[in-house]
């Protein structure tokens, strides 16, 4: 039975706070294969969180990377056909060595190239969380003429992939993670809300892609993937209501998530958490 059925609102906060103990423990190396837009600002998220960033896309060093990572990190938004294989390679030694995978969908849909590739990524290597916004999810289970996405930017809502997400993950064996003003995480058996978050993440580029880079850190140390994706995005949101709290736009506001996460106190997390498992239809 998966144990967050047993989980309410406050032990999900009080777990929350034992996973990144356990991130500030063992700092894990957390291995990206991300896009150049994001490559500093997730790096400093993942150094900020506790664990420790690598940035690396060369085949030659793809293998022997993984092999000392905690968690791979898959990132599509600046891709090319060199970085797909990239991705793969690591994928396949992070899948022998079971550390869990996370893959961020980057404008999926908007392209067919960005939505066959995550559609081979998903084929070819056992990915475990998929976080993206709700068009780049909508991609994977609608046809494209369908997808409504301008870029990177979602044009969809949350609430118009839950079903579609909550059957794809169950024929996938994954979690899956929509993210909006109330996150959707759910791994097609259990489903669980998220609440925190600010609008100011909408105005710094990269957020969304520093949130998968959260749950990325969170699954290395938390080995059920569906209560790390959601204790990850909790916090990850809690420190942006935090850092909206003090900034003055999004310049401040970049720099105070980083505080935040790095600062976020264990009575805040305790008290400002707002993650709730979503009861089963009966």
């Amino acid at each position: 039975m998966n144990e967050y059925i047993s989980l309410n609102e406050h032990k999900f906060s009080k777990r929350t706070v034992k996973i990144l103990n356990d991130i500030r423990i063992k700092h894990p190396l957390i291995h990206h294969i991300t896009n150049f837009v994001v490559m500093n600002s997730t790096a400093n998220v993942t150094l900020a969180i506790g664990a420790s960033p690598v940035m690396a896309h060369a085949h030659e060093e793809m293998e022997a990377m993984s092999a000392f990572a905690g968690a791979l990190n898959l990132n599509i938004g600046t891709l090319t056909p060199y970085w797909i294989d990239s991705m793969l390679i690591a994928g396949k030694t992070a899948g022998r060595r079971g550390i869990p995978i996370i893959l961020d969908p980057v404008g999926s849909g908007a392209t067919s190239m960005r939505t066959e590739a995550v559609k081979r990524i998903i084929a070819e290597i056992p990915v475990t969380v998929i976080r993206g916004n709700a068009s780049e999810i909508m991609s994977l289970i609608a046809p494209e003429e369908e997808i409504k996405i301008r870029g990177v930017d979602s044009l969809e809502t949350v609430d118009a992939v839950r079903d579609g997400a909550h059957h794809l993950a169950k024929i996938l064996n994954k979690v899956i993670a929509v993210t909006g003003k109330v996150d959707f995480i759910t791994n097609g058996e259990h489903a669980i809300e998220v609440h925190n978050g600010h609008p100011m993440f909408g105005l710094v580029t990269g957020t969304g892609c520093a949130a998968t880079t959260a749950i990325s850190c969170f699954c290395a140390v938390e080995p059920d993937p569906l209560v790390a994706t959601a204790a990850a995005l909790g916090y990850y949101g809690l420190a942006g209501e935090e850092a909206a709290r003090i900034s003055k736009g999004p310049g401040s506001f970049q720099v105070a998530l980083y505080d935040a996460l790095y600062n976020l106190s264990e009575d805040k997390i305790l008290e400002g958490l707002k993650i709730i498992p979503v009861p089963k239809e009966t």
